[in-house]
């Protein structure tokens, strides 16, 4: 088995990030969402890179907040949504890497599809999607 490092390099991450959210973008469920989400693709880019670089090699200059970021939308999503990303997610991989890399960077992706999942679509304890907190002083 070939180490990780030696088939992922900076360049062949940015060219997966770059290869995914370009289908991403023309998708007709993922794309209106990430119109509205992101103003500036470029700079999008270079984080999404440092970004994987972290989950998969946890060194990285990404400093974001993911979960957080995403749970802003989550009246916009769907476990669909979550469903169309991973899909996509799996054709740019195996455009893109060779199939180890690809391997490792599906289970990342599954991983975190899951936790996106149940932070986005499910109380832990009810199993209902979770409530959003009543802003300060509004009656309930």
């Amino acid at each position: 088995m070939e180490n990780l490092e030696a088939l992922i390099s900076d360049e062949s991450i940015k060219t997966l990030v770059e290869n995914f959210y370009g289908k991403a973008r023309q998708d007709e469920l993922l794309g209106p969402v990430f119109d509205e989400a992101v103003a500036d693709w470029p700079a999008h880019f270079d984080k999404l890179g440092e970004f994987w670089r972290g989950v998969m090699f946890g060194n990285s200059r990404y400093k974001g907040g993911m979960m957080f970021a995403h749970f802003q939308l989550r009246d916009k999503l769907t476990p669909a949504h979550l469903e169309r990303w991973l899909k996509l997610w799996w054709e740019a991989t195996e455009a893109t890497m060779a199939p180890q890399a690809a391997a490792a960077f599906r289970f990342k992706a599954a991983r975190i599809a899951e936790s996106m999942s149940l932070a986005l679509f499910r109380d832990p304890v009810t199993g209902l999607r979770p409530l959003v907190p009543a802003p300060a002083g509004d009656p309930q």
